[in-house]
């Protein structure tokens, strides 16, 4: 087999193939096999047709069509393989030679991951914001706890802004009642505006069994922007009472006896979130850096082929929800469907530049992926997505992403190389330790510590891509770095992928 690559820019090629026609034994044989059982010849029994006789009672041109269309993926696959070229892609094949017992040639044009020139990698250094705490944002979390104790009591006067209210709704279009657009007995937080447009100013002001009738525009269902007429009733008032913000509160609201104590751990809490996010920072603007220094182009059509796919998704997702483009913009808050295809875009092309960039560094340092690599990197996503490491590794098979899952990986090495290697201070000059990031120094959470706890929880999954308790025994580095590729994975769905 002789083969050719020509590179018709920096990021497709054409690879010009010969093969000789016993290297077609394989495809031969497999094609009168597969016809030997369709094919009924009297005088010979299923799987027993001689092949001359196929080629006559079918036609030669017919088995030789066939025996391309077995044979060039093969010989495309091992051409790739042996000539480690990363395609992206299904390739544009043109059969250009076929001639019987003599050659089979053809050409297959297809988009490969550009060759980059990266910039030198050894002092790197990027700044970050300082860690400061203020009072108000301690005013803030506590007033978070203290909205989890508060107590609901009737009243017998109008509903207010932060009152509760029992309501029932009654929705039509063209004096028919919706469905879906009726219910009793809901509880509402009064000037949330959590439910639907107008709402809050026609229960603004009713005391219990007060009516009112109003018009919205509905944003979902099989009338998705048609106007309805929605008819309320107030069947309670309930104001909220707070606890007041004393030692007593504190000693109910957390394991703490004194509201000053409850105020210093909040203040702890509030100071290893922003030291989790320094790191996050400090991977954004890592990698901001590396898109600046490379340049990095991308292939054409690839970007629209990821914008077609995910709009055939949205698409499908917004009939299940009986929306339609129109709708979900006004939802969304975007200025046009232009607009939002516009700003995938940009995501989009950002996320394969990063893409290619950590490829090309995890091949400039030859950096493979091991079975502890990918086993800490199935806990943490598992472990994310609230299942087992079994049923994600098992999800991983089904779905066909295990190399695209093992390229996220070795991505992720590469880049947690590099941000150990970064020299990170803070605005103040000060150096930050990445170490401090260790989820195993982090101390347990108290029993009732609150909204505060969640979101601390919450920030410790985005920077390590694991809960608190269940992170793995790794490299911080590589568990800061995680959320970076993984933005890249999700962003892109992997469309650089070979």
């Amino acid at each position: 087999m002789k083969s050719t690559i020509e590179e018709l820019g920096p990021t497709r090629v054409r690879m010009a193939i010969e093969v000789p026609w016993g290297d077609l034994d394989h495809a031969f044989g497999e094609v009168y096999k597969e016809l030997g059982k369709q094919v009924r010849v009297p005088g010979f029994r299923p799987g027993k047709v001689p092949n001359r006789v196929l080629d006559q009672r079918i036609g030669r041109p017919v088995v030789l069509e066939q025996v391309v269309q077995h044979a060039i993926p093969e010989v495309y696959s091992e051409v790739v393989r042996e000539n480690s070229v990363h395609v992206l892609g299904q390739p544009d094949i043109e059969v250009t030679r076929l001639d019987d017992n003599d050659t089979l040639a053809f050409t297959a044009e297809v988009d490969v991951a550009p060759k980059l020139e990266l910039p030198p990698l050894d002092e790197l250094a990027v700044t970050v914001d300082d860690v400061e705490v203020t009072d108000e944002e301690i005013d803030q979390q506590v007033s978070v706890m203290r909205e989890r104790f508060s107590m609901l009591t009737g009243v017998e006067r109008p509903a207010q802004d932060g009152d509760f209210v029992s309501l029932d709704l009654e929705a039509r279009v063209d004096d028919e009642v919706l469905e879906d657009g009726t219910t009793s007995g809901m509880s509402y937080e009064v000037g949330s505006g959590s439910l639907m447009e107008g709402l809050d100013d026609a229960v603004r002001g009713l005391s219990a069994d007060g009516t009112a009738t109003f018009d919205t525009e509905l944003q979902q269902g099989p009338h998705a922007g048609r106007t309805a007429q929605v008819t309320v009733t107030v069947r309670s008032v309930k104001a909220k009472e707070l606890p007041e913000l004393d030692d007593e509160f504190a000693s109910t609201a957390s394991e703490f006896d004194t509201l000053a104590e409850l105020r210093d751990d909040v203040r702890t809490r509030l100071q290893r979130v922003k030291t989790m996010q320094q790191g996050t920072q400090a991977r954004d603007k890592l990698v901001e850096h590396l898109l600046g220094a490379v340049e990095v182009p991308i292939p054409d059509g690839l970007v629209d082929r990821e914008i077609e796919w995910r709009n055939r998704a949205m698409e499908s997702e917004l009939q299940q929800a009986g929306m339609d483009w129109d709708a979900f913009v006004q939802m969304s808050g975007v200025e046009s469907r232009e607009a939002y295809e516009a700003e995938q875009r940009t995501q989009i092309e950002e996320a394969i530049r990063t893409q290619f960039v950590l490829d090309a560094i995890a091949d400039a340092r030859e950096i493979t992926v091991d079975n502890d690599d990918l086993s800490a990197q199935i806990m943490a996503q598992a472990s994310r997505s609230r299942m087992s490491p079994e049923q994600y590794a098992q999800q991983l098979q089904q779905g066909g992403n295990i190399a695209e899952f093992v390229a996220d990986v070795r991505r992720t090495k590469a880049l947690a190389q590099l941000l150990e290697q970064t020299t990170i201070t803070d605005a103040s000059g000060n150096v930050v330790d990445l170490d401090a990031l260790r989820p195993q120094t982090v101390p347990a959470p108290a029993a009732d510590a609150g909204t505060e706890d969640a979101e601390t929880d919450d920030v410790t999954d985005e920077i390590t891509g694991t809960d608190a308790d269940d992170a793995p025994d790794a490299e911080v580095q590589t568990a800061v770095a995680v959320e970076a590729t993984e933005g890249a994975t999700e962003d892109s769905g992997d469309v650089a992928k070979g």
